[in-house]
């Protein structure tokens, strides 16, 4: 018996060491944007991403040429963050050749539509104020005026009056920049950031710069929306980790920036089949700090899915890769469905070429354009009729519904599968 216990001691002894050796080998000497810890450990690298997913590139030649960047996840043992500690902020562009409207999905449309009604009918919003940071090209704005007569302003550096109803719209002024302390004058009663805050480097430094804006008014409502990194990394997503999305928050590390940055936090939630990650604040009043004991409960959970991530994400970047090599050499035609960031991710992740054929998109914006890094062409549903694919892979689970009802009205027998 003592030998059994001192063989076992000595195995669980050894696995400590090594773990502790790879727990040295990952630590990064980083400083957390986040929170400010000292100190972020390895949990994901990729090399080979382009620095843009949804620029519009008109040529397979410019595509494939477009310059490249590093991933290198980091992640914060402290607060739960997680960041690109290689991102290069100089190398993102921000252009009339972006391209990320969601717009054109029946399914995003009803999502988007019932969270403007239901901010409005929350927060009382009729006829008050709104100012949104990352605005895109105006739709949720435009949302926010037909549904509750709001006065917006909205800020982006995309920003180009591209949308005729959001240009056209009285309500609302737009402004063709980064959002940054020279607009903290642009006071409203609702602040909203949608699906921006994943491209921000410095979190807590922008937030503050929310915070200011906002002053001594207590009845301001501020509400923003990111990627969840819980679904990321619970769902081995690899292909919702790209270029431009420098930062990914969990449950723990977005709670954590909000009241430590000056906040009191009315709720958090997650929507859109658990992809959106999203949180509702008001400025706290007096002194207010982070509330340790619900920290401790969220961080907790937040490191078990790290881990679970960095067990097996490559096993499945290797599953797919196996998949898409044998229908390839098999004669099947696959498509993937998608060309967003998504697609670029999975196939520039996965350095696939030959074996998928094209990218398909509903967005008549991006037809006849490439993908960043892989250089496949992007094509419209009708051009499927024609070429007749095997195998169509949905980049995003939520539309597969969607999807098979165009499949059917275009007469297409092809295998619906979903990463």
């Amino acid at each position: 018996m003592n030998a059994e216990i001192t063989a076992e001691g000595a195995v669980a002894k050894a696995a400590a060491a090594a773990s502790a050796v790879e727990a040295n080998e990952n630590a990064l000497d980083v400083t957390c944007p986040n929170c400010g810890g000292q100190g972020m450990r390895l949990i994901y690298e990729m090399t080979g991403a382009p620095v843009h997913s949804v620029l519009l590139m008109q040529s397979r030649e410019e595509a494939q040429i477009y310059p490249q960047g590093e991933i290198r996840l980091g992640y914060c043992d402290r607060c739960g963050f997680i960041s690109n500690v290689s991102f290069q902020p100089e190398l993102q562009e921000y252009s009339k050749k972006y391209e990320s409207t969601q717009a054109y999905s029946p399914t995003f449309n009803t999502f988007h539509r019932n969270l403007a009604q239901r901010l409005i009918d929350r927060y009382d919003l009729r006829g008050k104020r709104v100012v949104e940071i990352g605005c895109g090209q105006g739709e949720f704005l435009v949302l926010l005026s037909e549904l509750g007569d709001v006065e917006g302003v909205g800020v982006d550096p995309a920003y180009d009056g591209r949308v005729t109803e959001a240009a056209d719209d009285p309500n609302l002024t737009f402004i063709s920049d980064f959002y940054s302390e020279k607009y903290t004058d642009y006071t409203g009663d609702f602040i909203c950031c949608k699906m921006t805050l994943e491209h921000i480097p410095d979190t807590a430094d922008f937030v503050r710069t929310v915070r200011r804006s906002i002053g001594d008014r207590q009845d301001v409502t501020v509400f923003f929306q990111i990627p969840s990194a819980t679904y990321v990394l619970r769902d081995l997503a690899f292909w919702d980790i790209y270029y431009e999305h420098c930062t990914y928050f969990t449950p723990a590390s977005l709670r954590y920036l909000f009241e430590d940055c000056g906040f009191e936090v009315l709720g958090t939630a997650t929507e859109y089949d658990d992809q959106y990650l999203m949180i509702e604040c008001k400025p706290a009043a007096g002194e207010h700090s982070v509330t340790q004991s619900l920290h401790a409960e969220l961080l907790e959970k937040s490191a078990h899915d790290v881990a679970y991530f960095e067990d097996n994400v490559m096993v499945k970047r290797s599953y797919w890769r196996k998949k898409l090599n044998d229908a390839w050499a098999d004669g099947k035609r696959t498509v993937i469905w998608g060309s967003g960031s998504k697609g670029v991710a999975f196939l520039t992740t996965l350095q696939v070429s030959d074996a998928v054929g094209y990218a398909v998109d509903i967005n008549p914006n991006k037809h006849g354009t490439f993908m960043p890094g892989t250089g496949h062409e992007i094509v419209g549903p009708d051009f499927l009729t024609d070429y007749r694919p095997d195998l169509v892979i949905v980049m995003n689970p939520i539309y597969a519904p969607e999807i098979q009802r165009d499949l059917d009205r275009l007469g297409v027998e092809a295998e619906l599968v979903t990463v």
